[in-house]
């Protein structure tokens, strides 16, 4: 289970290893709602957090936890988001999608869809994941529905999970899909990306 640096790349959005250099882009996407409003994820607020957000990111990649990524809208070359994978685990072949935050105006237009096919599709089809987990804030109903819309079992809340940058004690959501459920879940998510943008919703 070799997790290096990987540009994988879809029809609309591209996943590139993030950088230092992406500092300003990323933070532009940030802008694009003031995501860091919200007491539901973890956003970076100005140029200077969204360095740090990076060193912390690339800090756990070194250390071989973490598989940081930026999404690029293709049509545009514009950074929208940012997505990774966590909890990176070999001995047990297991990994977690997340981290995952989108500008306001690329959410429900397909891109989340792609991205998260992208990133299964690498973690069951070349590093051969047994299993693939995503953790939410209990609270983030839009979250939990887009991660139940993928095809994710909902396997149970982790309480006192984690504390977020307010000081408040977040209980997760816990969702996985296992090697077995891959082939439908994969068909679903294709099926999905041909859908009319309209109806997108994760």
């Amino acid at each position: 289970m070799d997790v290096s640096p990987v540009t994988l790349e879809g029809q609309l959005v591209r996943l590139e290893p993030l950088t230092p250099e992406h500092r300003d882009a990323l933070f532009a996407a940030a802008s694009d709602g003031e995501l860091w409003n919200s007491d539901l994820t973890i956003v970076p607020s100005s140029p200077e957090a969204t360095e740090g957000y990076i060193r912390e990111a690339l800090d756990g990649r070194d250390r071989g936890i973490y598989l940081p990524f930026v999404i690029v809208h293709k049509p545009t070359e514009r950074v929208v988001g940012t997505t990774r994978y966590r909890a990176i685990t070999p001995p047990h072949r297991r990994l977690e999608i997340g981290s995952t935050w989108l500008s306001a105006s690329a959410q429900r237009t397909g891109i989340n869809t792609e991205a998260k096919l992208l990133l299964l599709r690498h973690a069951f089809e070349q590093l051969e994941c047994l299993r693939v987990e995503f953790l939410t804030d209990v609270h983030n109903v839009q979250s939990r529905a887009a991660i139940q819309r993928l095809g994710a079992t909902l396997e149970g809340v982790l309480r006192a999970h984690m504390v977020m940058p307010n000081g408040r004690s977040r209980d997760s959501a816990c969702f996985s899909i296992i090697a077995s459920e891959w082939p439908d879940v994969k068909k679903h998510l294709e099926a999905k990306l041909h859908e009319p943008e309209s109806r997108h919703r994760a």
